[in-house]
């Protein structure tokens, strides 16, 4: 069978019973030289990069979104924990004030219990010897003749809370050495404080020159260390 091609050009080669399937590519050439409008071109561009940027957005603020609620769940999950502690801090913070508070009145209550005992214990323990006393008193604020101060109980507090106490001593002694020992044991006491000598004179007793002396003094509660406590026990036969 003759063939003959009536058009110029390349001859169009038959496709083989044994060709394969090619992939052909779109013609960017030609579709760019068909665009007429370059503004066009221009803004088809800047709508895909202003698609693609949103959709980017989109996708890292979900990711970001769902980390962060993760986190608060988390965060959520330790304020209730937290809140439970603080709970059970704060009953317990109470359960102590309350307990702080009994405390202090009983230790209120027996502070102003034994005053006395302290004063004539610590009085007896400094007295020298060749001394002897006429009267432990409370003292007004004044002079040993005036009138005694009202109970303890009643006195006005210092600044720890704690009654002051004021207390005239009048005693005499044979020896002013003696006198000066007194003194100086006085001050030295834990339980007493502020030691003032009042007056101090000579007077005939029995034939015998002794010295008389007037003492002011403060009782004060003493430190921690100075105080011991014996329980009370009682033997059962």
């Amino acid at each position: 069978m003759i063939e003959i091609n009536l058009l110029p050009g390349k001859k169009k080669k038959a496709a083989g019973a044994g060709a394969g399937f090619r992939l052909a590519l779109p013609d960017f050439q030609g579709l760019l030289a068909s665009i007429k409008n370059p503004w066009l071109l221009t803004a088809s561009a800047a709508s895909v990069i202003v698609v693609g940027g949103g959709l980017l957005l989109f996708i890292t603020q979900s990711t970001r979104l769902r980390v962060l609620e993760s986190r608060l769940d988390a965060v959520r999950v330790e304020k209730r924990r937290f809140d439970a502690v603080i709970a059970q801090k704060r009953q317990s913070e109470k359960i102590r004030d309350s307990l702080v508070s009994q405390i202090n009145i009983i230790r209120g209550i027996d502070a102003d219990r034994y005053i006395w005992p302290h004063v004539l214990d610590q009085i007896t323990k400094a007295l020298p010897p060749y001394t002897w006393l006429t009267g432990v008193s409370p003292a007004a604020g004044g002079s040993p003749g005036q009138a005694p101060a009202p109970p303890a109980g009643t006195s006005p507090a210092d600044s720890t809370g704690a009654p002051q106490v004021r207390i005239w001593i009048t005693g005499s002694t044979v020896d002013i050495q003696a006198y000066t020992t007194f003194l100086r044991q006085l001050a030295a006491s834990p339980w007493l404080t502020d030691v003032s000598p009042a007056t101090s004179s000579t007077v005939i007793e029995s034939d015998r020159p002794v010295t008389a002396f007037n003492v002011a003094v403060r009782y004060r509660v003493a430190d921690s260390v100075y105080i011991r406590t014996v329980p009370v026990s009682q033997a059962v036969r």
